[in-house]
């Protein structure tokens, strides 16, 4: 862990990292790329120490109400997270200056903030987004060792469901020959149906690789699944984009089982949700900014 004045907080879509970096070790994750200039080990957490401050700066300056996001470069929900409160501190000034929260995240940890994130939601509106990839419990450990599991997320989109928190999963990446099976996407969707998720976001059944996180990867690769080294290498060599060869047999199952079940799959419906503040009316607090209309479509950057 290090700390670093940071000039800004929010991005100009209204996205903030409050760490950068992260200590789950997924074997796949994009933030690891070099195209994010991210000048120290990444495993070595960055906290902007004046984060809380420039939040509330920005929040008391906006003109207009609308959603603030975190979670698209580095889970907030770290270990660290616990020890400073970060995320915590964030969501009492979001809530007390009427603003909407949208997060992504692997972690449980994230109930510790549930009566915040319900009285945001009571307030104006919180949605959560959750990161599955396999619906198996052994494999989840391997490839995502220590992020909560497949069921303790599962765990808390119930319990976000029971407290009438939308919620989003991010079906993403699906790793081919590891984890692009019928099985393991049929598995994550009926956990899907039965917290009652708004969407569920897939960019298609495969693997984003760049310089900096494709290193990573095979190396863990390597480590992890050494029979399929030699068949990664064959099939997509130094490849950035990774196509699961099933990809258009378990997207039309991706389509069909959430069509069937009422499940946003529009990769632009859902980010047009996630974008568009909405203040409930017992809260409503008219102004010169919210005329004529309370629900404003205010972009939450996902790449900051």
């Amino acid at each position: 862990m290090h700390f670093v004045k940071a000039k800004g907080i929010l991005s100009s879509k209204n996205g903030m990292n409050l760490y950068r970096g992260c200590s789950h070790g997924c074997i796949y994750c994009d933030s690891r790329s070099h195209c994010y200039h991210m000048e120290h080990a990444f495993e070595d957490i960055e906290v902007k120490e004046n984060a809380i401050e420039l939040l509330e700066h920005a929040l008391k300056h906006k003109r207009r109400k609308c959603m603030i996001g975190t979670g698209s470069m580095s889970d907030p929900y770290i270990p660290l997270e616990m020890e400073l409160g970060n995320v915590r501190k964030a969501l009492h000034l979001i809530y007390e200056y009427g603003f909407g929260f949208t997060v992504i995240t692997k972690s449980n940890r994230i109930l510790r903030d549930l009566d915040l994130l319900q009285k945001i939601n009571e307030k104006t509106k919180c949605v959560v987004q959750m990161t599955l990839t396999t619906y198996d419990e052994e494999l989840c450990r391997k490839i995502e060792p220590n992020v909560s599991t497949t069921k303790e997320r599962f765990e808390v989109l119930r319990q976000l469901r029971d407290k009438k928190i939308p919620t989003v999963v991010w079906l993403t990446p699906i790793l081919p020959f590891i984890n692009d099976t019928e099985a393991n996407i049929s598995g994550i969707l009926d956990m899907c149906i039965e917290a009652d998720v708004y969407g569920v976001i897939c960019f298609g059944m495969g693997l984003t690789l760049r310089e900096g996180n494709r290193e990573y990867f095979y190396k863990q690769l390597c480590r992890l699944f050494p029979q399929l080294t030699e068949t990664y290498l064959q099939t997509y060599g130094n490849q950035s984009i990774l196509e699961s060869p099933d990809n258009d047999r378990l997207m039309e199952l991706f389509y069909k089982k959430c069509s069937k079940n009422k499940i946003a799959h529009d990769n632009e419906q859902i980010f047009q949700y996630l974008h568009t503040f909405t203040e409930k009316e017992a809260f409503k607090q008219l102004s010169l900014w919210d005329l004529p209309s309370v629900n404003v479509s205010c972009p939450v950057s996902y790449s900051d």
